[in-house]
């Protein structure tokens, strides 16, 4: 059995935590924290492998997308192979359009065996109207090329060239 934490990047408290069983595919455990933050679960979604930092790794979306089918899904992700130890995580992004998106952190895995999975043990806040607005900024890369004052443009003066000496 899994215990995991299902965190909303918002700036207030918007927290699951739900129990499940290893042997779930990650088709079902995106329904279900679709479905314990109050989504119907009929938008597209996907994981995202991540490290101890949350950094954004290879992607498992919901439907194979490779044209020879041979391409990861949820469908054929199982949790314990997934998350296999405790504190491994996935980001998880909801509904492309709005962005929505969770941390996903196993905090407790047990040998125990029930037939009430998944369960939502602990629900701590409720889901703003609309999902925060998200800003993507990449690291300003050196070029190797300078700035505009690095230039050394001999036409740089257009207006005191002469056009009628051609």
């Amino acid at each position: 059995m899994y215990k995991i934490r299902i965190i909303l990047d918002t700036n207030e408290d918007v927290i699951r935590t739900i129990l499940f069983d290893a042997d779930i595919n990650l088709e079902n455990l995106h329904r279900t924290i679709a479905k314990s933050f109050g989504f119907k679960g009929q938008e597209m979604a996907s994981f995202y492998r991540t490290d101890s930092e949350w950094t954004q790794g290879e992607e498992i979306p919901l439907f194979n997308m490779e044209e020879s089918g041979e391409g990861i899904s949820m469908e054929t992700c199982i949790l314990k192979d997934v998350l296999p130890q405790e504190d491994d995580k996935l980001i998880y992004v909801y509904d492309f359009l709005k962005m929505w998106t969770f941390y996903v952190d196993v905090i407790e895995i047990s040998d125990e065996k029930r037939n009430d999975l998944p369960q939502c043990i602990l629900t701590v806040g409720e889901i703003p109207d609309e999902a925060p607005e998200k800003e993507f900024v990449a690291d300003k890369l050196d070029d190797g090329f300078g700035g505009k004052e690095d230039i050394d443009d001999e036409f740089t003066d257009y207006d005191s060239f002469d056009y009628n000496e051609y």
